[in-house]
């Protein structure tokens, strides 16, 4: 939904309950400084996404808010409906139908608890640059921890293995909350830990680090140009050929003097390498002392790279759009508005909070399953799914002898959304209004599967190169939907398969994201689509909401 609803549901920044769990442990700034006047910095292809300072969302805090905890529909449960509030057999007893309109009426905002900076209740502001992370595993590398974080320039990182946590320090104080609540509403899961999230004691920022930051535009990542990482075509570049080939192994040779290594990244193709450190301070010493204490990088071009932490993905810059109304395909005209990005991502976190925790209680925050009951009796999950709107899903479950269904969505904002927007707007499916809740907590969503979802996987699956008019002369034809039904039920439920002749493809929809990530693996394997174009299509329900267009 948009931003402007969001203001009409009364939804604002709902105050949060953890608190930190150490301060003794400080890193570094959490003071103001100007960033500004920044030298071009290099583009790194490894991260080639949209540039900002921006991550949304949060994890396993407790809202303190006054609506009571509702109970939850499960196999065998109960559920908070939002379309009645007398319950039935089977059923919790559910907020009164238009909860979130009732917030709208009044115009009742979630009262925040604390609106002092340095409570570590305040949910709206960031008393520090610090966020601390406990139950962190012992053995894990800073390159793991970070492979975490996409919400703005990190400035420093420390982690302490004996006490099992970690401090990020960022450079502006927006970024570690954008951090800190993303790691809250999605409750933030490394290696099967659960991940506790406080904030860090706030420090003054180095000096030094200060300074590059504002003249040059520092960061962790140091860019090194026309090096010879490919003899053969060198010379391209202006590198001897006879020159020695540099290797990632070098370069943390080379480097490590200077602090921590992060993450290394060579393109053979253009010359180049980024090498991340755990501190812009340590990068600062590269840039300015690299070239004139190792004759090897005396002739190449030294610079600082984009910090990969602050890079938008195409899924927080398109729910940044959604939030704020932007039709499909204009995203670009507001994707180098960092600033705005960031807020508004910051604002959809909240309000997604604030709505799952007044209809569900505290503990259903983060949750990512909605509940549909009431459905008509011969509906099929094809015709639920032209229904949901706002975000991929990671599942849908059709239970047609209880007439329910459970929908859990990949993000836990656009779970919220579609809970809000469902309930302001109503939910018809065959000219029957269904019942909306909330389903039982879906926990946070496995990193393997994040991983492959922001790899471009959904739940629909794209055929390409089909000769149907071939394929329809065979004794035994393949492309027909019984045919692919009968391949791809295999691997998972299918929910829909659609066929685009004028194009020569198809698209085949799963129900689990799982079974649609198994299967394009699995069939490229088998000759008859050997010679197919495979590849992940785009997940309908992930499409902006009717109400938008």
């Amino acid at each position: 939904m948009s931003y402007q609803e969001y203001q009409g549901l009364g939804f604002q920044h709902p105050s949060r309950m953890q608190s930190p769990l150490s301060e003794t442990h400080s890193m570094t700034p959490t003071s103001d400084i100007s960033i500004s006047n920044r030298a071009q910095a290099w583009s790194d292809p490894m991260y080639d996404q949209t540039w900002g300072t921006a991550g949304y969302g949060g994890n396993g805090a407790a809202y303190g808010l006054a609506q009571p905890p509702m109970g939850r529909y499960e196999a065998s449960g109960l559920c908070s409906d939002s379309s009645n509030g007398s319950g039935t057999a089977g059923e919790g007893q559910g907020p009164p139908m238009g909860v979130v309109a009732q917030y709208a009426q009044v115009g009742h905002p979630m009262a925040l608890q604390s609106g002092q900076m340095n409570n570590p209740r305040d949910f709206t502001s960031a008393p520090s640059r610090t966020v601390y992370l406990g139950n962190v595993p012992p053995y894990i590398t800073t390159k793991e921890l970070l492979d975490h974080v996409r919400s703005g320039v990190v400035e420093e990182v420390k982690i302490l293995p004996e006490k099992m946590c970690a401090f990020i320090s960022f450079v502006e104080e927006n970024s570690a909350l954008l951090f800190h609540s993303d790691a809250i509403l999605k409750r933030l899961n490394i290696d099967d830990r659960d991940i506790k999230i406080g904030w860090g004691k706030p420090t003054q920022i180095d000096p030094i680090v200060a300074a590059g930051i504002t003249n040059d535009g520092a960061t962790r990542n140091v860019y090194i140009g026309k090096l010879n990482t490919n003899k053969d075509i060198c010379a391209q570049w202006g590198v001897d050929p006879n020159e020695e080939v540099i290797t990632e192994e070098k370069l943390r040779n080379d480097l490590s003097d200077f602090g921590e290594v992060e993450n290394v990244k060579i393109v053979p193709e253009k010359g180049i390498a980024f090498v991340h450190f755990s501190s812009i301070f340590a990068a600062i010493k590269v840039v300015a002392n690299l070239a004139n204490i190792n004759p090897y990088y005396a002739q190449k071009k030294i610079f600082y790279g984009k910090d990969r932490c602050a890079f938008i993905t195409k899924t927080q810059q398109h729910n940044a759009a959604q939030f704020l109304g932007i039709q499909p395909g204009m995203e670009s005209f507001f994707s180098n508005d960092r600033e705005l990005i960031s807020q508004t991502l910051l604002q959809q976190s909240a309000a997604a909070a604030a709505i799952a925790t007044s209809a569900g209680g505290a503990n259903n925050l983060g949750n990512r399953t909605i509940y549909l009951g009431n459905l008509p009796k011969d509906v099929k999950l094809e015709e639920i799914c032209n229904s949901v709107r706002g975000g991929l899903l990671q599942n849908i479950k059709l239970l047609s002898d209880r007439h329910v269904c459970f929908v859990t969505f990949i993000d836990p904002t656009a779970a919220a959304q579609f809970y809000a927007m469902s309930s302001l707007h109503g939910l018809t499916i065959h000219n029957k209004r269904c019942k909306i809740g909330w389903g039982k907590h879906s926990g946070p969503l496995p990193n393997p599967l994040a991983l492959a979802v922001s790899r471009g996987a959904s739940r629909n699956i794209y055929l390409g190169n089909i000769d149907f008019t071939a394929d329809k002369k065979s004794e035994h034809p393949i492309f027909t939907e019984e045919a692919l039904r009968a391949v791809f039920q295999e691997f998972g439920e299918v929910e829909q398969i659609n066929f685009l002749y004028e194009r020569n493809c198809c698209f085949i929809n799963f129900a689990n994201i799982s079974s649609a990530i198994l299967a394009i693996d699995k069939i490229k394997s088998i000759p008859t689509f050997k010679d197919l174009k495979i590849n992940f299509g785009k997940d309908r329900c992930g499409n902006v909401p009717r109400q938008f267009c």
